[in-house]
């Protein structure tokens, strides 16, 4: 499964106890997936979406509400030929009271285009408002490098749902395409705040997760190349050293620095600290350092 499919699955199985937060969650689910039409003189009109548990919430709202509503499916023309759901309602007295309440229709029976800033005026129903959006027609990419997308039928759909997050303190962009606009978010800590306000807590934590391991594995990987170069020039000034040690000649080097070259010509591939406790008595690291530098320089000179 996506992240999509996963962040959908996991907002579905939340039932807002509020009437407030299932009118705004049902408001947008209708801006971001509703689809209306005129049929012999009556309206009608169908949510059009991904997958099978956001249809299921979709149901499940309306018949809460008193709305009845027939599920459907069909297959996509695209060359996944992913299975789409189709909640058709037809809009009856008792539907028309539900979605004038919701902000679906204006008091004429007219279709918003974004509903009354009422639908979320409480910061439970911004959170339910997005929760639908995501439902209805949002998308999540990722773990590496995370995008969501949450579509709107037109811009001002789009910056209504970018007004949502921002009362919340949380910024979303906007862009306007061909067909549709879309409000958006790219950095993770931005797209884990909107998730968390729609309630997926689960994914949120799945991608802060993937963020922990992601700097886990870049702080190793620069460990060892720490370790690795620190190697290289470890093995470089031993080397150095031993050939120092070949050039002067053991008997010429003065008596404080015979006991350091020996242990170097012994243990060519030791470290400076395993010199120096090989030592007797031992010395520290930077003693040992100072005196086979010291021998170093005698061929400098």
């Amino acid at each position: 499964m996506s992240l999509s499919d996963d962040l959908r699955d996991e907002l579905a199985q939340i039932a807002p106890a509020r009437r407030c937060c299932r009118h705004a969650e049902l408001s947008a689910l209708f801006h971001a997936s509703g689809a209306w039409h005129l049929r012999g003189g009556t309206v009608a009109v169908h949510l059009d979406l991904a997958g099978s548990a956001a249809a299921r919430r979709a149901f499940a709202l309306l018949r809460d509400l008193g709305v009845r509503s027939e599920i459907r499916t069909y297959s996509r023309r695209a060359f996944d030929r992913a299975t789409r759901y189709q909640l058709h309602v037809e809009v009856d007295d008792r539907a028309l009271v539900v979605l004038r309440e919701a902000g679906v229709l204006s008091p004429s029976g007219a279709p918003l285009e974004r509903p009354p800033k009422r639908v979320v005026g409480r910061s439970c129903c911004r959170g339910a408002y997005l929760r639908g959006a995501i439902l209805g027609s949002g998308s999540l990419s990722g773990p590496r490098d995370p995008h969501l997308e949450l579509r709107a039928t037109g811009i001002e759909g789009a910056r209504f749902i970018a007004d949502v997050a921002a009362r919340e303190e949380v910024k979303l962009h906007v862009v306007e395409r061909r067909t549709h606009a879309i409000a958006y978010a790219k950095g993770r800590e931005t797209i884990a705040d909107v998730l968390a306000l729609a309630g997926a807590g689960d994914t949120a934590l799945r991608l802060e997760e993937h963020t922990v391991l992601a700097e886990l594995r870049a702080d190793a990987n620069r460990l060892a190349n720490a370790d690795e170069a620190n190697l290289v020039r470890s093995a470089r000034a031993a080397h150095e050293q031993v050939e120092a040690i070949n050039a002067v000649g053991l008997d010429a080097l003065p008596e404080h620095l015979v006991e350091i070259a020996e242990l170097r010509l012994r243990h060519p591939s030791a470290s400076l600290r395993e010199l120096a406790a090989k030592a007797r008595p031992p010395i520290t690291k930077a003693a040992a350092h100072r005196r086979l530098r010291e021998i170093t320089r005698l061929v400098a000179n």
